[in-house]
């Protein structure tokens, strides 16, 4: 009974970590307003918490169309870090991945109907080979995978501004940036413009929910799920019980970097005006995506969660400048919030140290 119920508190605490973290940052969120202009810093908040509603569905659909990329971002992070990983590569898969889209959607126009799912599965392609680099070399060489995926963000990074702006045909030179992709290589509707009449979102988002279900069940209810967890806890116990530790952690970044890439295709695809700039600046969807996954405690659901809440922000965020308020407040409290779901992680873990410390100390 002891057991049981202290479980049903460890359950809850990553739960209860976030909600006060949250709390927290928007807490600062408000002194920080406070602080700016204290005569509009209430209803300063008041559109951080509303103004993404303000529209109706309009709104909603703008709030999940900013939570797909993220979300897919969040998703490759927490798989990694379900298997043991640090998957801080997320910004140089999501731009390879994105690159791979905008190239099939820019030169293949072509392919008809199916374009748009050509175009994705490129950049699943090139974001699971861009994940896998550091993979190999972790699995191989024991080289440190959040070492090689930085290296990698800027090989990316570097890589696509030069490839994008070399190839005249994908490059628009008034603009500094990728040409638009041919209408068939955009994601479709799929029945969300019904629902939310007015805003960007697309089938990319149900994309996402598909995907957040998919690596749930692949985690919790397969043999393979449970190879690459084994992995991730314990390297040298999961060699001893037999499973290619080798192959778990060069699968496990492949698939991580598939989902980053799939971000970059759902976003150039979305047909919302979004292209590749060529910009010295690495991608904030992926860096977004590692405080959308932390937040979320690496869980799919959870992930899915923390990116509908922080695309809710975002959007409510834009509504401060009504109120001569800079949109990097929101920049704040996010990471904020990030900071103190970190430090709370250090609790729980200081506190289950404590708690397994005093079974000892009784068993003796």
């Amino acid at each position: 009974m002891e057991d049981k119920r202290q479980r049903g508190q460890g359950s809850l605490l990553p739960l209860l970590s976030s909600i006060s973290a949250i709390f927290v940052g928007l807490l600062i969120g408000f002194l920080v307003l406070l602080c700016s202009n204290a005569s509009q810093a209430l209803p300063g908040f008041g559109a951080i918490l509303t103004g993404a509603l303000t529209h109706g569905m309009k709104g909603v659909g703008q709030v999940f169309y900013y939570a797909t990329p993220i979300m897919m971002t969040g998703l490759s992070v927490g798989f990694a870090f379900q298997s043991g990983l640090f998957n801080i590569g997320t910004p140089g898969q999501f731009i390879v991945g994105g690159f791979g889209a905008c190239y099939v959607g820019i030169m293949m126009k072509s392919l008809g109907g199916v374009h748009w799912i050509v175009a994705l599965l490129a950049s699943i392609l090139l974001g699971a080979l861009w994940g896998c680099v550091p993979g190999i070399l972790k699995a191989f060489f024991n080289v440190n995978e959040v070492i090689a995926a930085i290296m990698m963000n800027y090989i990316g990074m570097y890589g696509v501004n030069w490839i994008v702006k070399s190839y005249k045909p994908m490059f628009n030179n008034l603009r500094n940036e990728s040409n638009p992709v041919a209408a068939t290589a955009n994601i479709p509707k799929m029945g969300l413009d019904k629902l939310f009449p007015g805003s960007s979102v697309n089938g990319g988002f149900l994309i996402g929910i598909v995907f957040i279900i998919l690596i749930y069940l692949l985690l919790n209810k397969t043999t393979f799920g449970y190879e690459l967890k084994a992995v991730g806890h314990n390297r040298d116990a999961s060699k001893y019980a037999g499973i290619n530790e080798k192959k778990s952690i060069i699968v496990s970044m492949a698939i991580a970097g598939a989902i980053a890439g799939l971000a970059g295709g759902l976003l150039y695809l979305a047909g919302s005006g979004k292209h590749i700039e060529v910009v010295d600046v690495l991608a904030s969807e992926g860096f977004t995506g590692i405080s959308v996954a932390l937040l979320g405690f690496n869980n799919p659901i959870g992930i899915f969660v923390s990116s509908i809440f922080i695309a809710y922000l975002t959007a409510g965020g834009f509504y401060l400048q009504l109120y001569e308020f800079s949109v990097e407040i929101i920049d704040i409290i996010v990471a904020v919030i990030i900071y103190f779901s970190a430090f709370s992680l250090v609790v729980r873990l200081i506190l289950a140290r404590i708690r397994q410390g005093r079974k000892g100390g009784n068993k003796l």
